[in-house]
């Protein structure tokens, strides 16, 4: 008799730890931004690393270019320009799209940011027809990021921020739209 209560024992203890296993191996992990992420722009084409700080934010960091198209009394030009693009990224959605089953792969969610941008002098400018300085904003902006199927991937936000230049600053509105693919897993 004490040896079947030992081997019900074994086998009850046995049962508990495989669905310990089963449960444990089943439950879903809390929802957290990428360690680390390269992607690559192609609407303005540069790169993009974005660095995972904690579960929710990261450091965004973008370095792209930018064109323009002038006309005035002298004639018409195209400028091109070098930018920077840094972010620090609040991710305030992670749990709520994981809960209805939605992606958040690949830092997938809505955002809050407060951002600096700068743009380098136009490389392209003829300073007798435009004079093009440097300038930088900083604006809090509001976003969301989206990777697809393929690892393609964009990236809207947009706010109002301070715009700095060497002659003057203002008040301008900020929208920042990249496409492009997630380089890796």
């Amino acid at each position: 008799m004490q040896l079947s209560v030992f081997k019900n024992s074994k086998a009850a203890i046995l049962a508990v730890f495989i669905l310990m296993t089963i449960s444990h191996s089943n439950a879903q992990e809390k929802p957290a931004v990428a360690k680390s992420q390269f992607k690559i722009n192609v609407l303005l084409p540069g790169f993009v690393y974005e660095h995972g700080l904690s579960e929710k934010n990261t450091l965004y960091s973008e370095l792209s270019s930018g064109y323009g198209y002038t006309s005035n009394s002298f004639g018409k030009t195209w400028t091109f320009y070098p930018n920077i693009n840094e972010q620090f990224r609040h991710y305030y959605n992670l749990e709520k799209r994981a809960q209805k089953g939605k992606v958040t792969s690949h830092n997938s969610g809505g955002f809050v940011a407060i951002m600096a941008f700068y743009n380098f002098r136009s490389i392209s400018t003829n300073d007798n027809f435009l004079p093009a300085n440097s300038s930088i904003t900083l604006a809090p902006v509001w976003g969301f990021q989206r990777t697809y199927k393929g690892n393609f991937n964009l990236d809207l936000n947009m706010g109002v921020g301070y715009n700095f230049k060497k002659n003057n600053s203002d008040f301008v509105p900020v929208l920042n739209f990249t496409l492009g693919w997630v380089i890796g897993k």
